[in-house]
């Protein structure tokens, strides 16, 4: 409620400030003609309650309950009838009022009434772009306000669907992690300090090094490659693996994108095959360009088809249509005992 009576009274201010503004516009400049000043004045003084009335029938009834519900002609005809009564509310105004104070300024050539001036549709066709300008420059400052809020809500929507996503790709991916070091540590090998050391790397880019929405390729390339040397401590000869990077260092792109797909390739991959299982992977930019392909060999035991769609891979797929929308190409193949992934990202 607050909150609400506080944008209330901005809008309220900031339109008495474009309104005064207004007025001084048309009134300073005739300020050094002492003989006409007054006349003048009261002769805009008068104009603008006409504008006022123009302007907010149109912002607060035309637009929302006209235009937007039964379209451009019935508004069109309603603008029309609105700016013809502003008219004749001027009209009422100068016949009325400021002619009978100022004869000597306003004086007709003939003696003319109320009803034939308010008839007079060539002197209102002079006046139309008059009534209507203050209404068009307040709308298109609203619609610009709008607009400006409309991407922020999206930003913000999608700054929070990144976070929500990013947060279900850490703990799936640190649950891994800590599996393969309970097993090492059962075992009591010596790999597990480096599996520790690993580790802690891994856990300081995600948590503090790559808050951000972007971040550079070559920094993923490393988390990647200690990654592969964790799987690689905690499958041994079970796997072969080759991945080959050629990535330009300013080239950025979304952290932890490219980790779910060797999360997939060693989970569906490697860990239900029985004999050696193959992982093939390329990183290369192009320019602005980057080009990435992961491949691994199926195991025979694999489980039912829809365990192909593993946890994270959906999530990359809404990553890739929030920050990179018709920006990407992502192909993803099950053929010949292999399943294969192509993805292409245009950065810029």
């Amino acid at each position: 409620m607050l909150l609400n009576k506080k944008h209330l009274l901005n809008t309220v201010v900031s339109h008495a400030i474009f309104w005064v503004l207004l007025f001084l516009f048309f009134v300073l400049p005739t300020l050094g003609y002492q003989s006409m000043k007054l006349a003048y004045v009261a002769a805009y003084a008068t104009k603008i309650i006409p504008q006022m009335m123009v302007a907010y029938v149109m912002i607060y009834v035309l637009v929302p309950y006209v235009l937007n519900r039964y379209g451009k002609i019935l508004f069109g005809i309603n603008v029309f009838v609105l700016l013809y009564l502003a008219f004749v509310l001027y009209t009422f105004f100068r016949y009325y009022g400021f002619e009978i104070v100022f004869p000597e300024f306003y004086r007709l050539s003939r003696k003319v009434d109320f009803w034939w001036r308010a008839t007079d549709f060539h002197y209102f066709a002079q006046n139309i772009i008059w009534f209507l300008f203050p209404a068009v420059i307040l709308m298109s400052v609203r619609y610009y306000k709008h607009q400006r809020e409309a991407l922020e809500l999206r930003e913000q929507k999608k700054v929070a669907e990144l976070s929500a996503l990013k947060n279900q790709l850490n703990p799936h991916f640190l649950f891994n992690t800590l599996n393969n070091l309970y097993a090492l540590a059962i075992k009591k090998s010596d790999q597990t300090p480096e599996v520790i050391a690993k580790l802690s790397e891994i856990l300081d880019y995600t948590l503090y090094r790559c808050n951000k929405e972007f971040v550079a390729l070559s920094d993923e390339v490393k988390l990647l490659n200690n990654y592969i040397a964790l799987e690689k401590i905690r499958y041994g000869k079970r796997v072969y693996i080759s991945f080959e990077s050629n990535v330009d260092n300013t080239v950025k792109i979304a952290p932890l994108l490219l980790l779910t797909f060797f999360e997939n390739a060693f989970k569906h991959g490697v860990s239900q095959e029985i004999r050696e299982a193959n992982i093939i992977a390329l990183l290369k930019t192009e320019g602005s360009k980057i080009y990435f392909s992961i491949e691994n060999t199926i195991s025979t035991h694999k489980h039912d088809e829809e365990s192909r769609e593993a946890i994270g891979l959906s999530n990359v797929q809404k990553q890739l249509e929030l920050l990179y929308p018709n920006n990407h190409k992502l192909v993803v193949r099950n053929e010949d005992q292999k399943y294969k992934v192509d993805l292409k990202i245009k950065t810029a």
